[in-house]
């Protein structure tokens, strides 16, 4: 990178950095408020709705409704300046205001929809299965999060990308080749226009079972040469031999766990403050927005060490890519170009990735490329 191109990819990341952060803070403010303010008075009011006093569905949807609505207007600037303007400031979206605007509304009715759902299933569980209903609760989003991953590529991002399959023999080839002898089993190589939202590059391999597929961006496809998409593709070839997302899936369990029963030990103190009787049967519909408010605290505090893990398992894929492909000079050039293209920090300050970071530093990814060259040992 140039000094402009690297000063410009500071700024970019300060920026960022900033709208990060203020995002967590909203939220979390946002959710304490309505968990200890305005979600005992909210149930009282709802609760003189005609039948909302008894359907408990009714009055939770309503609670729900209410609570997406004011996190909406609360967090929209924030969501139009980091999405819209910041992107646009760098020069890195392709969108109009009116079709950023599309992507935000159906981005915000999948949340809704999807939210509602997981709402509803929660308290159904936690009202049918009493003090249990932390494990089932944890098996169930399990099961959610497995469906999930199975129909995403092929249901919702075609709701807001072109997705084709890929007419590139030449590629085929290559992947094809990278994949046999893995047990790695892929329904197809597709083509996304990532183009229709942003400049940015990226590439990914989605699905479970038989969804399971490449996704090139065309972005990606347009600007780095086939070795490039080639060493890019063998990490993610990486996570799969190394079993990465069995492991993420068991920590994730794991976690889910700890996280559900520690969530019912708070909303068993806080209903136990205003009700007579606790009663798992009837457990106020006021406690979900508590249960919200602790849930994404707690992933806020246990970010780090998820960022952790994934930073470790980023680095067995680099390493396999270089060992599995031997092209050292493609994986630098690929990571420089995305460097460039992203307009991503190579060297972001050491406590940003301890506390943010999911990825390696891109000039921690290129040094290790030298390492592999010289035959050096690199650390794990």
């Amino acid at each position: 990178m140039t000094a402009a191109q690297l000063a410009e990819a500071r700024e970019y990341r300060r920026l960022g950095l900033w709208c990060t952060l203020l995002d967590r803070a909203i939220d979390l403010a946002f959710l304490g408020v309505m968990a200890l303010v305005l979600a005992r008075p909210l149930d009282a009011w709802l609760q003189t709705w005609p039948l909302a006093d008894r359907w408990w569905s009714l009055r939770l949807t309503a609670l729900f409704l209410v609570m997406f609505a004011l996190h909406v207007a609360v967090s929209l600037p924030l969501s139009y300046y980091a999405g819209f303007v910041l992107e646009h400031r760098f020069k890195l979206s392709t969108l109009s205001a009116a079709g950023w605007a599309w992507r935000y509304a159906k981005m915000l009715a999948l949340a809704f929809l999807l939210g509602l759902v997981l709402a509803l299933g929660l308290f159904w569980i936690l009202w049918t299965t009493g003090p249990w209903w932390w494990l089932v609760g944890t098996g169930a989003f399990f099961l959610v999060g497995v469906m999930l991953a199975r129909i995403w590529p092929v249901v919702v991002e075609p709701l807001f990308y072109t997705i084709e399959r890929l007419d590139r023999p030449d590629l085929h080839e290559r992947l094809a080749r990278l994949a046999q002898g893995t047990g790695l089993a892929i329904e197809g190589v597709y083509r996304i226009a990532l183009s229709e939202e942003t400049v940015k590059a990226n590439a990914q391999l989605a699905g479970l079972g038989r969804t399971r597929r490449v996704l090139l961006g065309d972005t990606l496809l347009d600007h780095f040469s086939p070795e490039e998409i080639e060493v890019v593709f063998a990490h993610e070839i990486g996570h799969h031999v190394l079993h990465h997302v069995r492991k993420l899936i068991l920590a994730g369990l794991a976690f889910s766990a700890a996280g559900f029963w520690a969530c019912d030990r708070v909303l068993v103190a806080w209903v136990a403050r205003w009700e007579p009787v606790l009663d798992y049967a009837a457990m106020p519909v006021y406690a979900f927005p508590l249960a919200m408010f602790f849930l994404t605290a707690l992933r806020t505090v246990l970010g780090p060490l998820g960022h952790a893990i994934s930073r470790r398992y980023e680095r067995q894929a680099d390493r396999y890519a270089l060992a599995r492909t031997g092209l050292r000079e493609a994986f630098r050039s690929a990571f420089c170009k995305l460097a460039r293209q992203n307009k991503d920090d190579p060297s972001p300050p050491r406590l940003e990735v301890l506390l943010l970071h999911g990825h390696p530093p891109i000039a921690e990814r290129l040094a290790l490329a030298g390492a592999a060259a010289r035959g050096d040992q690199a650390p794990p």
